[in-house]
């Protein structure tokens, strides 16, 4: 892509971009302050700049006059880059957010630099647990009437050299018709998972639809990727939230609502709505059937893991806190009553311990941090926050009830990482208007995880928030206002958007992101003392979750969430559960090395840790308690 530069004025700041980048999101970047208040989809107005050199693409907008439009005004929204460009920002949006004395975030050329060992991985993998053949068999005469089964058998030895080939009933229930149908030309459907068994048939050549899927089961959310075996490419993906989340929100609440009478099938029903939405949402956007699905590959924590095989969870919770399996035994999507995929292998990866789960191990085998000779921690930011630290020499883990703040759960107008998230903000110091964009510049419809923690940072630096969490009520601004719910910060004004309902951040909102940074925290903490290191040894943090793409480091460093170490050190493997689950779906030696990974991690637990208490009770404070863990943010907000 050419590189053009834009210059902002009165501040003289000048950046490099890319033709056809957007000019707010620029501008958020560079930490150029410009008043918007509807994500930048193009309602509010707000968000007007004037090009005072060059020129800008412009979509057609009701909000600009003709006169306006004349004199080089435009809507940063709704202008791209098309050459080099000097823009004035108007009074009102002149502050320069920048002013900090350490970078914004991590370059954007490491946040998917971790990924790239499960690139690496997968293009060499040559050995999908499933895959498909095509038979033509020989009818049956009176000198040849074997059976319908074993005439498959012979064609699979006769033409693969495939021996050992396992039926299950339901498939043996078909054959007759389905083979006399087909006139004895068929595809058979074929899983390799520690024996080899044939799991469908169709009629005719279907050898070139075959498709894996792989799902992380998350406490807050559920994602599916759909990927080509033959091409191991991702055809498309899909979310949703976890439809047990009204059972509750944190898979303590879980355990406990299973106990109840038809709590477990009720939990189980649910999460298995869930899964057979998701897997509807991607075969429609594909075109694909479900007996494309070859196999599903399933990564989770242990108390997900459990409720979505209907096996009781309940002894998880309870001193000295055995789940029922580590390694859980092969199903089929009939056995869950997924019978749309109910001929369909389903494979749950390994879960080491009551709360590190297979979503963790999935989550180390795409990180490849398990092969590494660096330091490295591994963080998967969730409901259900996960911790790894180590190398290929060692590796250990705990896990800590973070809570769904960082999902968008618990939060009065929180919502999931989907276009209309709030997603990048800033205030302008004096007038206390926000800079909103949200994910796809869609019209703003609420806050999720990573959009949050940007809020929270920036109400520290401009004084909105004490280091306590409370909201300051002394600066006169129509956006901070009290009311039945107490304080509350104004982001987004529903007027600006047509939304039914002003976007707020309340004190309530802040307690929730406060606890649950402390105690992700915390677990860092008690890991590293356990291991006897601190935070200056680690030479690579690699953050995980769904939301880790739109995460930015300062801001989360500046609230207490990740330590205050050099940014290069930093790198973003997204959602390392969902990468897991596909790695494994399409490699049989990579199941192995997964459950080789799930042998090896130490698990420390640290409910009845009466260090991690300590730490989470220090973390209750803006970043910290002890700000000296916390240097570069002490300057930032000019706390002593």
């Amino acid at each position: 892509m050419n590189t053009i530069t834009i210059r902002f004025l009165p501040s003289g700041k000048t950046v490099a971009a890319h033709i056809g980048d957007n000019l707010l999101q620029i501008a958020l970047d560079a930490g150029v302050h410009i008043n918007a208040s509807c994500g930048g989809s193009g309602t509010c107005g707000k968000c007007k700049v004037i090009v005072q050199e060059g020129e800008l693409s412009h979509e057609a907008s009701a909000l600009l006059s003709d006169d306006e439009y004349q004199s080089g005004i435009r809507l940063a929204c709704r202008a791209a880059l098309t050459n080099d460009v000097t823009v004035a920002v108007p009074s009102g949006s002149l502050k320069d957010i920048a002013g900090a004395p350490v970078p914004r975030s991590v370059p954007h050329a490491a946040r998917r630099i971790s990924q790239q060992f499960a690139e690496e991985v997968m293009r060499a993998a040559s050995d999908p647990p499933a895959r498909k053949v095509h038979l033509k068999l020989s009818p049956p005469r009176s000198d040849d009437n074997i059976s319908d089964m074993e005439r498959v058998r012979r064609g699979l030895r006769r033409d693969y050299g495939i021996r050992d080939v396992q039926f299950g009933l339901p498939l043996v229930k078909q054959l007759p018709r389905l083979l006399r149908a087909s006139k004895f030309t068929v595809t058979g459907a074929l899983v390799d998972d520690g024996c080899m068994r044939i799991t469908a048939l169709e009629s005719g050549d279907t050898t070139s639809t075959q498709c894996a899927l792989a799902l992380d089961i998350g406490t807050t959310s559920l994602w599916g990727r759909l990927i080509d075996i033959t091409s191991k490419r991702i055809l498309t993906e899909a979310s949703a939230y976890n439809p047990q989340i009204p059972y509750g929100d944190d898979i303590i609440s879980r355990i406990i609502f299973s106990q109840r009478q038809d709590g477990l099938a009720k939990l189980q029903t649910a999460i298995s709505s869930g899964v057979l939405q998701l897997i509807n949402e991607l075969l429609a956007a594909t075109g694909r059937t479900a007996y494309d699905i070859a196999y599903i590959a399933a990564a989770g924590n242990t108390v997900m893991t459990h409720t979505l095989l209907g096996i009781d969870p309940t002894y998880i919770r309870e001193a000295p806190y055995v789940p029922a399996a580590n390694t859980m035994p092969l199903v089929t999507g009939a056995d869950l009553g997924w019978n749309i995929v109910g001929h369909a292998p389903v494979r749950c990866l390994p879960c080491p311990a009551s709360y590190v789960g297979g979503d963790i191990v999935a989550g180390v085998l795409s990180s490849g941090m398990h092969r590494s000779n660096a330091l490295t921690l591994y963080i998967d930011i969730g409901t259900n926050g996960e911790i790894v630290l180590g190398n290929k020499d060692w590796l250990m883990a705990a896990a800590c009830s973070a809570g769904p703040a960082f999902e968008g759960g618990g939060l009065c107008c929180g919502m999931r990482a989907v276009p209309g998230a709030i997603e990048g903000f800033s205030i302008d110091d004096e007038t206390l208007e926000p800079m909103v964009v949200t994910i796809d510049r869609a019209v703003a419809q609420g806050i999720c995880g990573s959009g949050a923690i940007n809020i929270l940072a920036e109400c520290m630096r401009t004084g909105l928030v004490d280091r306590s969490g409370r909201l300051n009520d002394i600066r006169d601004s129509k956006r901070m206002r009290r009311t039945d719910n107490g304080l509350e910060y104004v982001l987004v004004f529903a007027e600006d958007t047509g939304a039914p309902h002003d976007i707020v951040l309340r004190e309530a909102d802040i307690e929730n992101l406060i606890r649950a940074k402390a105690a992700m925290f915390a677990g860092y903490h008690c890991l590293l003392e356990k291991a006897g290191l601190g935070f200056h040894d680690i030479e690579q943090v690699i953050i995980a979750g769904a939301f880790g793409d739109y995460i930015d480091v300062e801001k989360a460093i500046a609230i207490g969430l990740l330590p205050d170490i050099p940014r290069e050190r930093y790198v973003f493997i997204g959602n390392g559960s969902l990468l897991g689950a596909q790695l494994v779906s399409l490699s049989r030696a990579l199941l192995d090395e997964a459950m080789s990974i799930a042998g090896k991690i130490t698990t420390i637990e640290l409910s009845d840790d009466r260090s991690f208490t300590d730490k989470y009770i220090a973390g209750l404070f803006l970043p910290h308690t002890h700000i000296d863990l916390f240097p570069t943010v002490r300057a930032w907000i000019g706390a002593s």
